[in-house]
């Protein structure tokens, strides 16, 4: 599949190449480090794109590992479909795929060094107690009473936290460092906690987890890292990160480089908060079509390409800012626009009946499956004397450049014939029942023989031979453009955000399509069988995206 044209370096790239040419670097290796506690969203897919897209552009490595340092919200469940996604973006780590837990052991051995060396202390102060005592960027906080505790005491409390001698919360490792420093998280911070839970890999070996900053970078450090590339609020922990690898004199070390995540309006990325919509049900799950998750994107029809092409085009940035997801539409819609077959539906369905048509005959059309693909070939659709035609596509009192159907005007019906419409006949509630016309029998294929000129083209599907179908409209999630910014998010929910469209026509071909297949529905927009609801011979269609395309009108005003 085509991608896009690659920009010039972006200032990650700069760093990178100037460290090979002159810091003495002979190779270069990434990592995508994952915490398995939940789903991965778009926000993800661009650390993933950025990582494997690094070691790719270098010719270097990059390692899958996963953060599993907190066994009260790590499952396998999540290890699994991390791994799926990742692959289903279409990147591979070989055999490199590692755990945090893995390095339990190697992480302890140092936290006993630090002790050794005078740099780490046990501490009986609770989690409220050390937060009150921490103070502000701008007031020094209060020393721990057990912070000058001799090195054989903590060698011994460490030992007896080691072996559940203490419950949850009753002590914790802290770091030896400055109180006094303006930056926060140099403020003796935690190493270890006490958490008696089992976990997903270690099972009941240990009841003490390391904390996230104490292993990160030395996980980074095991593995021979090169480039630690985080998102911007990895910034101020990087001086926590130099100082563990200084104390415990590791050479080489990882050079952290930090890069804007990224922000999509109308969005939610936050995990605590996708878990909420999942917990409370506003959405039917991690995989609901309307949710950043890539497990959605991929059931609403998003493919892995749209997704590679849109993290190249966000580019990496130094600055936090926000994206409109109207590019991330943008995207699938042109990728979409390359690879979907095009067939015919009508979602909203009045019958047209042609009066001087035949009774009982039905003929098969010719129609091109991807006039951007010419090898896609053609198939066959029935026309005959019943059609049906979306209900938005018929007014009896038209305005000035109206040119769909209407009474008296004449239409081409795509890959059928001219039709002109002569009577509405109307059910008694005064709704329109059958649209009734005439139509050209030597128009085949929509051409008028006398060249006259016919500027409306509308769809159909025949009423004899067709497919019935649930087809669910999907919007964005939120109706609020940043609903972060809200009190309480959830009050920025679109409540049109789903729509369930029953008895749907669409051709009949489509009764076998497969779950998961893209289609453009003409004229509508572009739609994929749904992969939970679908059943054999009864497809659910899901709305990917209409075919309107907002974002490409925004930037060639320069705004893009």
């Amino acid at each position: 599949m085509e991608e896009i044209t690659k920009k010039a370096p972006n200032f990650i790239e700069q760093i990178i190449s100037d460290d090979l040419v002159n810091r003495g670097y002979t190779r270069v290796h990434t990592r995508f480090p994952p915490e398995p506690n939940g789903y991965l969203h778009i926000g993800h897919a661009k650390s993933i794109c950025l990582n494997f897209g690094l070691a790719k552009t270098y010719n270097g490595l990059c390692n899958l590992r996963f953060d599993d340092t907190n066994p009260l919200t790590e499952e396998d469940e999540y290890v699994q479909s991390i791994q799926e996604d990742i692959r289903w973006l279409g990147f591979d780590w070989g055999d490199r795929q590692y755990f945090t837990s893995d390095y339990f052991d190697q992480l302890y051995d140092w936290a006993v060094i630090l002790i050794r060396k005078g740099k780490a202390y046990v501490c009986d102060m609770t989690a409220d107690e050390v937060a009150a005592g921490r103070g502000t960027p701008t007031i020094p906080g209060k020393e721990s009473p057990w912070r000058d505790r001799s090195v054989e005491e903590n060698l011994d409390l460490f030992e007896q936290m080691k072996n559940g001698v203490y419950e949850n919360g009753q002590k914790t490792l802290r770091a030896r460092i400055d109180m006094a420093s303006p930056n926060m998280h140099l403020r003796d911070p935690a190493l270890y906690r006490i958490r008696k839970a089992r976990h997903h890999r270690t099972g009941d070996k240990w009841c003490i987890y390391p904390m996230y900053d104490w292993a990160h970078g030395e996980s980074d450090a095991i593995e021979g890292i090169t480039h630690s590339v985080c998102t911007l609020e990895f910034e101020v922990h990087r001086p926590l990160y130099d100082w563990f690898v200084t104390q415990l004199e590791i050479d080489p070390r990882p050079k952290q480089i930090e890069f804007a995540r990224l922000n999509l309006n109308y969005t939610i990325m936050s995990k605590r908060k996708l878990l909420q919509l999942v917990k409370e049900k506003h959405v039917e799950g991690w995989d609901d079509p309307r949710m950043p998750t890539l497990r959605g994107l991929r059931r609403r029809g998003y493919t892995p390409a749209s997704i590679r092409n849109f993290c190249e085009r966000v580019g990496v940035a130094k600055r936090e800012n926000i994206i409109d997801v109207a590019l991330l539409e943008f995207n699938v819609r042109e990728d979409l626009n390359k690879i979907a077959p095009r067939v015919m539906a009508v979602l909203n369905p009045v019958k047209l009946v042609i009066t001087n048509y035949p009774e009982g005959q039905v003929e098969q059309m010719d129609a091109i499956n991807n006039p951007e693909d010419p090898g896609a070939g053609s198939r066959k659709i029935a026309f005959s004397r019943e059609l049906y035609i979306e209900q938005d596509d018929f007014m009896e009192d038209p305005p000035k450049k109206y040119f769909r159907l209407s009474l008296g005007s004449e239409v081409r019906l795509r890959y059928g014939y001219l039709v002109t419409c002569n009577e509405v006949i109307k059910a008694d509630d005064g709704s329109i029942k059958e649209i009734h016309c005439t139509y050209d029998p030597d128009s085949r294929g929509g051409n008028a023989p006398d060249g006259r000129k016919v500027k409306g083209t509308i769809h159909w599907v025949s009423a004899v031979e067709n497919l019935q179908a649930e087809v669910r409209l999907y919007d964005r999630l939120f109706k609020d453009e940043d609903p972060n910014t809200l009190e309480n998010f959830l009050d920025g929910l679109n409540p049109d955000s789903m729509n369930i469209v029953n008895g749907c026509i669409l051709e009949k071909g489509l009764a076998s399509a497969e779950p998961g297949t893209q289609y453009q529905f003409e004229r509508l927009g572009y739609f994929c069988v749904d992969t939970v609801h679908s059943q054999p011979g009864k497809p659910v269609f899901n709305r990917t995206v209409g075919l309107r395309d907002t974002w490409s009108k925004v930037a060639s005003k320069g705004n893009g």
